[in-house]
């Protein structure tokens, strides 16, 4: 064992901290803050030609004003499947076919749907916090094994030292955003 395995067992455990932030970032996207986000429709699935794809795979979704959004299919005959996928994912908001599109109008949130998606955030928070810990543990476990086959101790303290930085860091980043997020989610 050599320094050089330290290094990169360092850099592996960043980078994926830096992919449960990433992670956090996609799953923040997808609560609705009482406005209009196309992002929202991202996971939401409609029936084409028998496959489940995405719905921005199969229309644009477009946000003509902070109230509202239209999906216009590429095809005609999807404005059915995509009216139905969308109610079918109980998103809080009825589609409206309009014959070529589908319109949606975002009502605003009541006091205990804005809660529950910040309850949600949090939870979505939590499990990027458990990544990153998971994360530091490997590490940790790496250097104690990279220790037993005769590196360093000094290096193997100075690495656990520098990926606890790095978890406090991101475990603050996280925090950051989802009180963001939770800030967003409450301002009526």
């Amino acid at each position: 064992m050599d320094i050089t395995d330290s290094k990169n067992s360092i850099a592996e455990g960043k980078e994926m901290m830096e992919l449960a932030i990433s992670f956090l970032e996609s799953e923040l996207k997808n609560f609705r803050a009482g406005k209009a986000n196309p992002a929202i429709l991202n996971n939401v699935m409609v029936d084409y030609y028998g496959t489940p794809t995405a719905i921005p795979k199969v229309a644009s979704v477009t946000v003509p004003d902070p109230k509202s959004m239209i999906v216009q299919p590429w095809e005609k005959k999807m404005v059915a499947p995509i009216t139905k996928a969308i109610l079918d994912a109980n998103l809080g908001f009825t589609p409206v076919n309009m014959g070529e599109n589908v319109r949606i109008n975002i009502p605003p949130l009541t006091e205990e749907r804005r809660k529950e998606l910040c309850k949600q955030a949090r939870g979505a928070g939590e499990t990027a916090k458990m990544s990153v810990r998971n994360a530091r543990r490997d590490v940790i476990e790496a250097h104690k094994k990279f220790k037993k086959d005769g590196l360093g101790e000094d290096v193997c303290k100075d690495a656990e030292n520098e990926i606890q930085k790095f978890t406090d860091t991101f475990s603050k980043k996280i925090d950051e955003m989802v009180a963001a997020k939770e800030k967003e989610i409450m301002t009526v």
